[in-house]
């Protein structure tokens, strides 16, 4: 058999990784319930019947489209959080990936773009809890480490909406010093519980 009579092989992994890739974008973009599995797959260059063969549907896709933007956090790692001034480290990563004109991150606009969809909610605050919260909680010393987890998540999330998505003057126009100088007891408070 010649090589151009065998037929190709699939990558799975590949496959796979085009999908979820593809699945990030298309949410991110359209939220939840605007996304459809038909685009999903386009992107990917695959069939609708593939994307649901490699995840079982829109919302296991969805929630792995979450976990996978999620998974190599910017703000909430383990050098920031164990830093000597992890409230100044986490304001200043804040601010810095929150500049006027710098992309959103993925995650943050698949949650804030699905948010309005009671599944997504669903599927995005189960993804939150099983993995940042408690990663974050994980790192945090004292009591109440999932409540101050949640608070630094909710922060984060608050200011990335009002400085990046709204433009709020006070936050959008600011000099980038003053932002962290505001924000950095906040989250000091919140990292060391004083």
């Amino acid at each position: 058999m010649t090589s151009e009579n065998r037929p190709r092989r699939r990558d799975a992994a590949a496959t796979r990784a085009a999908i979820l890739s593809s699945a990030r974008e298309v949410f991110a973009r359209l939220g939840y319930d605007g996304a459809g599995l038909r685009e999903i797959a386009a992107g990917a260059g695959v069939t609708a019947m593939l994307v649901n063969r490699y995840f079982g549907g829109k919302e296991q896709l969805f929630a792995e489209a979450i976990a996978a933007a999620n998974s190599a956090p910017i703000i909430a790692t383990e050098r920031v959080l164990k830093s000597e001034h992890p409230g100044a480290a986490i304001a200043e990563a804040l601010v810095q990936i929150t500049a006027p004109g710098a992309k959103p991150l993925d995650g943050f606009l698949i949650l804030l773009n699905s948010a309005s969809s009671a599944r997504a909610a669903r599927i995005g605050r189960e993804v939150i809890e099983v993995a940042p919260q408690k990663t974050v909680a994980a790192m945090l010393e004292g009591e109440n480490v999932e409540q101050r987890a949640a608070l630094i998540l909710s922060l984060v999330a608050g200011f990335q909406m009002m400085r990046q998505e709204i433009g709020l003057g006070a936050l959008a126009d600011s000099d980038p010093k003053v932002l962290v100088d505001l924000l950095a007891p906040l989250f000091e408070r919140l990292v060391k519980d004083v």
